[in-house]
């Protein structure tokens, strides 16, 4: 094979040169594709041989280069734009470090245009280093530090003066991302207030916050549009939630596993919940605050007009839905919702699901995992949950829905009460369907796959444990219309005679077959033009 005419260049020096003109060439051409870096011949090739150890040491580099003389190069001439777009089209971050070290001018081009930063354990000492990175990397808009993986054998972790430093030095910052961060006290937040532009935040296990540090924050920046807290489980205090309501800036909200706020505090919100366009609440399963609340509080929810009208993206996890309070009233009030996610959502009732087919006429995804009666606490009375009346609602009122996940989180105590076949099938032939996701669904059987052969535009379904549907019913798949991915997951009656009438026909892209006992390695091969197998029967036993 003849080699590039890259590599007939007499030197690496050369030869780096020759292939980053060559890229400047397709850039300037105005071709609508990405270069690929990551070849064999790629530009940056070499510097896996040439290993400098210091991304940050500017004297060390400049003495690189001072030694390494080169000739004039076309690439001299090219415009700083011309060269800003081509490291824009670099990706992978330890290309885009390569791509710095092929030149001086590309090493400080780089450091010009770079704007986003991740750092974490390698980062020591970690003040030091931050304070190096942010001085070489000027215009840095997000960065994200995480510490996942952390031991005390691998350095001191940033701390509060560590944030100081950024808020300094990077006076663009409008995304910021603390993750397993343990050292940083509420002092720290404080320091980021003076942060004017930053406008989304995500703490993530951070056991040292308090609702002080949040709400000092919050004051100093107001442009606060994406707020993530995950795990932050000393936020007992939600003043700062009043006080972002009353700014009515917040877009994006998503409260995980802090024990101490409940499903009551977001009445705080007030009317920020008029510009709020995503909302994610998860309660901690294992742990719940049991928060007492006034009858003051109760009426708020009932009396006060709660304006959803901007809300497209609603995600709710192991809350409790009351009746005409609460997560009730929100749901209630999203008009313009797009997709929906309620998982082992207990109180959940046919009123709350109809009522919101009926105003939320864009829906276009549904997932409702529902849970067990064994699972429900004895104090919440919720003697009937969803039947197939909600999902009649939203097949006749929801005409765009593509995407819905049907869930029953037990599997040893299947529930037959709640969603029939009959249910589903009123999905399936009046909304047009795309992705279908069934799990544990014991009513779905071998009738169900009969009438998924008229569902025309399905084109993924996974079955997890839906043990009603045998081979024959598997055996239909190739007269589904549009099926191009199909995913099996821990189903006990099917078999590799299942999958024989797609063999060697390659109807679909993406075959995915995990712990299916009766399923072997040798049968899914030739069914599908990827496919993924996996078989681990732990799960039996």
């Amino acid at each position: 094979m003849e080699r590039p005419n890259s590599w007939r260049c007499s030197n690496k020096h050369e030869r780096r040169e020759y292939q980053f003109t060559a890229i400047a060439r397709h850039v300037t051409l105005g071709w609508n594709r990405s270069y690929d870096v990551g070849s064999e011949h790629s530009l940056f090739r070499w510097y896996h041989h040439r290993q400098i150890q210091g991304l940050t040491d500017k004297k060390r580099i400049d003495n690189f280069f001072r030694k390494t003389k080169r000739k004039a190069s076309p690439m001299d001439d090219l415009p700083d734009q011309v060269v800003w777009d081509i490291l824009g089209r670099i990706e992978k971050t330890t290309d885009r470090n390569s791509a710095s070290l092929a030149c001086k001018r590309l090493y400080h081009l780089d450091n010009e245009q770079r704007k986003f930063l991740r750092v974490g354990c390698g980062l020591d000492p970690a003040n030091q280093a931050l304070t190096s990175l942010c001085n070489r990397f000027p215009t840095l808009t997000r960065v994200d530090i995480i510490y996942s993986g952390w031991m005390s054998k691998l350095g001191k972790q940033l701390d509060d003066q560590g944030l100081l430093i950024l808020s300094k030095n990077c006076p663009n910052l409008t995304d910021l991302t603390l993750s397993y961060c343990t050292f940083i006290t509420d002092a720290g937040l404080t320091y980021l207030s003076s942060c004017s532009n930053l406008s989304a935040l995500k703490l993530n296990f951070a056991p040292r916050i308090k609702g002080c540090g949040i709400f000092s924050l919050v004051v100093g920046c107001k442009n606060l549009k994406n707020l993530h807290l995950i795990r932050c489980l000393n936020v007992s205090r939600v003043e700062w939630l009043e006080y972002l309501g009353k700014l009515e800036v917040l877009e994006e909200l998503s409260i995980k596993n802090c024990r101490a706020i409940g499903e009551g505090d977001l009445i705080k919100l007030g009317p920020g919940w008029r510009k709020l366009k995503c909302l994610q609440f998860e309660v901690d399963a294992n742990y719940r605050y049991l928060k007492v609340y006034d009858r003051l509080a109760v009426d708020r929810w009932q009396k006060q007009w709660v304006p959803c009208e901007n809300m497209k993206e609603l995600n709710l996890v192991n809350c409790i839905i009351s009746p005409g309070r609460g997560l009730a009233c929100v749901m209630a009030k999203c008009e313009n919702l797009e997709k929906i996610h309620l998982d082992m959502c207990v109180g959940l009732r046919d009123t709350d699901i109809i009522g919101l087919a009926k105003i939320s006429s864009k829906l276009r995804s549904i997932s409702l995992r529902v849970p067990s009666d064994f699972l429900i606490p004895p104090l919440v009375n919720n003697p009937v949950g969803l039947t197939d009346e909600s999902l009649k609602a939203v097949a006749e009122n929801c005409s765009l829905l593509e995407s819905v996940r049907l869930s029953f989180s037990d599997g040893e105590f299947p529930s037959f009460s709640s969603f029939t076949l009959n249910g589903i099938l009123t999905l399936i032939r009046m909304c047009p369907l795309r992705e279908l996701s069934l799990d544990h669904v014991y009513s779905f059987n071998d009738d169900g796959m009969e009438a998924l052969c008229s569902a025309e535009y399905l084109e993924t379904l996974e079955l997890v444990s839906c043990q009603e549907i045998t081979d024959e019913g598997l055996q239909l798949l190739p007269r589904f219309p549009r099926l191009c991915i199909l995913r099996l997951n821990k189903c006990l009656s099917f078999s590799d005679d299942g999958l024989k009438p797609l063999v060697g026909s390659y109807k679909l892209d993406l075959l995915v077959v995990e712990d299916c006992p009766l399923i072997s390695e040798r049968g899914v091969q030739g069914v599908a033009k990827s496919v993924a197998f996996r078989q681990d029967l732990s799960w039996m036993y």
